[in-house]
């Protein structure tokens, strides 16, 4: 890396692989900050640091949540566009439609455009339960494709049997053999025919973290034997007709092409066999699992996928084609279920840092000895002097073993009760000394390999940086599954950060805490970042959370839903873009609600309680009154802490 008069925006990007997980979206401007850009084919920028502003000024709270709507109507557009070009390309002879699975991102302003940017796509949707169904079925027009997966009992099955007869195209795939014989019942009992898709368990299985939505023992989906009953059943009643749509899952992100590749094909190949039984199918649905790629940097082979778009368009074209031609059978509308694809990219969290602490904290300088003086102080004090001298790596690693050998000896003592207060602080100031010197001259020195030795220092010389947000709340996946998501400045990265750094929530759990980060350095467990100074503010970015995470989001220590700020971009408005809607997060009360807090009991017994204090003498009516009035007035705030009221005037 360049020194610090000489770090540009590209050594920032960099520095923060951000190449390898923005999508051509994010990027750094020449002021240092991160900037977006969110309309597909076009060079109109946002800085993001002009967007907190903004909100903050309308009275946004931080942590807060920003949707880029105009990244949905790219990354829809990008999809469609890439597979109509794969189709004319390959003289495919039917088409493509893309279906989007709400289950990734319920929210209505998220659902409404995706619609509408697929509305000249002919974008479909896919629920995947009774909530889900209901939310989506007012959304679907005639026109439009609703897919129902997941399971179904028979007053969801008889909802979708009664919207094919008002006109609308809704699909219930078949997920267990059970759900066919119970529609079946209901179309009798009704009179109504249906039409109706089957997902099929494949022998292929997924690959990446949701492996197991595919192969034979995956969740859903019929076996080979329950389908050929099934269309036998079909058969006896003269409506073979009534399948209309195949349908397999390998997860919500296939790492591997190949695996999607034979996958496909073994598809096509009961595809085809079916029409040739005499069974029009139309759709033949390759399911979810477009890649998102969450950082090449991670080292993470799960974070990351070994294709693009275009790839994954060209395999699932050609290979259905290729299958087709074989078997000499008309080609089917190809459907895909892209959800984290479509989403990922427009939502990112910004989290206000609070404070840092450093395990070196506070720094000493030199720690005078007398003669009583402890040995193992002493001893320590000499091999910090010793490291000053220290030009080769290794005497550098032999002081750190010695250092590391009198910390253990002087633990022992300290706990035999042979250690002052005094006398324990001065080794600890002694041995964090050293260790901050062994490692800066073990970098400078860039040993290669690295040794074992300068990666445990790195480990145990990482700030933690305390960022106001919940991990639970607002990237589970992090916690849940190990999913790596990318983290960096929002700013100042017109200069190189210094500080190795983790980041750790407000939460009072060891695991509230991002453990593994992208950049392209070798160590993924911390992340550079700038120095911290009190008062200041230090903005940092969580990218690629619009898929999946605010729904899963959990509610530990009551820390809820974040405030939202949904901005379009606009040439010839003020820094290229407007604030659409700002959504207030979650309040103490409301969240108190949901655990059986009701603010009017609080409000009572706390009224209570302070009645009796004045009554007792305890307090003036004054003092209570004013202290009562605080209280309920907290009940309106977020529950996250006030980053205003942490920074000065």
């Amino acid at each position: 890396m360049r020194d610090s008069d000489e770090w540009r925006a590209i050594d920032a990007r960099n520095l923060y692989a951000m190449d390898s997980w923005s999508d051509g979206f994010f990027s750094v401007n020449r002021h240092g900050h991160v900037c977006v850009r969110p309309i597909q084919d076009s060079e109109l920028e946002i800085d993001i640091m002009e967007v907190v502003a903004a909100a903050r000024a309308e009275g946004t709270s931080l942590p807060a949540l920003i949707r880029f709507q105009d990244v949905i109507r790219s990354r829809v557009q990008r999809l469609n566009q890439t597979f109509r070009e794969a189709v004319e390309e390959a003289g495919y002879e039917s088409g493509y439609r893309g279906i989007f699975p709400i289950k990734v991102n319920q929210l209505q302003e998220v659902v409404a455009e995706v619609l509408e940017a697929g509305r000249q796509f002919d974008i479909g949707l896919e629920c995947g339960s009774r909530a889900e169904l209901l939310a989506a079925l007012p959304l679907v027009t005639d026109q439009t494709l609703l897919l129902c997966n997941g399971v179904k009992d028979r007053s969801m099955l008889h909802l979708m049997l009664e919207a094919q007869r008002m006109g609308q195209q809704v699909l219930p795939v078949i997920e267990k053999y059970t759900e066919f014989e119970h529609l079946l019942e209901l179309a009798d009992e009704s009179g109504i025919r249906p039409v109706l898709g089957v997902r099929v368990k494949l022998s292929t299985r997924g690959s990446g973290r949701w492996y197991e939505s595919g192969g034979a023992s995956s969740k859903f989906g019929l076996t080979v034997p329950e389908l050929v009953s099934l269309l036998e059943s079909l058969e006896r009643r003269g409506w073979p007709d009534a399948l209309q749509l195949l349908h397999f899952h390998l997860g919500s992100q296939i790492a591997d092409i190949q695996v999607l590749r034979s996958a496909v094909r073994e598809i096509t190949r009961i595809y085809a066999d079916l029409v040739l039984r005499g069974i029009p199918v139309r759709y033949l649905d390759v399911g979810g699992g477009l890649g998102v790629n969450y950082g090449e940097g991670s080292s993470d082979p799960d974070a990351a996928i070994n294709y693009g778009l275009r790839e994954y368009a060209n395999v699932v074209v050609y290979a259905v084609k290729e299958i087709c031609e074989e078997k000499q059978v008309a080609a089917p509308m190809l459907l895909s279920e892209s959800g984290r694809a479509l989403t990922a990219h427009h939502s990112m969290l910004v989290v206000p840092v609070l404070g840092v602490h450093r395990p070196d904290s506070p720094a000493t300088g030199e720690v005078p000895t007398t003669a009583d003086t402890p040995s193992v102080v002493t001893r320590l004090a000499a091999v910090l002097e010793d490291v000053g001298r220290c030009d080769r790596t290794g005497m550098l690693l032999e002081s750190y073993h010695d250092i590391r050998e009198l910390r253990e000896e002087g633990e022992q003592l300290a706990r035999l009760g042979y250690l002052t207060v005094g006398d324990i602080a001065a080794a600890d100031s002694l041995y964090w000394s050293a260790c901050r010197e062994i490692l800066r001259r073990l970098v400078a020195q860039a040993p290669d390999p690295v040794p074992p030795e300068q990666v445990e220092l790195e480990e145990q010389l990482t700030d933690l940086y305390l960022g106001n947000f919940s991990v639970f709340h607002s990237i589970i996946d992090h916690w849940a599954i190990g999913q790596v998501f990318p983290v960096m400045p929002l700013h100042r990265l017109d200069r190189r950060p210094q500080r190795r750094a983790r980041i750790v929530d407000l939460t009072c759990d060891s695991d509230g805490k991002i453990g593994r980060y992208v950049s392209s350095h070798a160590n993924p467990s911390w992340l550079p970042l700038h120095e911290y100074h009190a008062g200041e503010p230090y903005f940092l970015g969580i990218f690629l959370v619009g898929a999946y995470q605010e729904i899963l989001g959990d509610a530990h220590n009551l820390l809820g839903r974040v405030d939202e700020v949904h901005v379009y971009a606009r040439e010839g408005e003020e820094g290229n873009f407007w604030i659409d809607k700002r959504l207030k997060g979650i309040t103490v009360k409301e969240i108190l609600n949901q655990v059986q807090y009701f603010p009017n009991d609080l409000d009572r017994r706390m009224s209570d309680f302070v009645r009796r204090q004045i009554n007792a003498g305890h307090v003036k009516a004054s003092d209570g009154m004013r202290w009562l009035n605080r209280y309920t007035r907290h009940l309106d705030d977020t529950t996250y802490c006030d980053t205003f009221s942490m920074e000065p005037e």
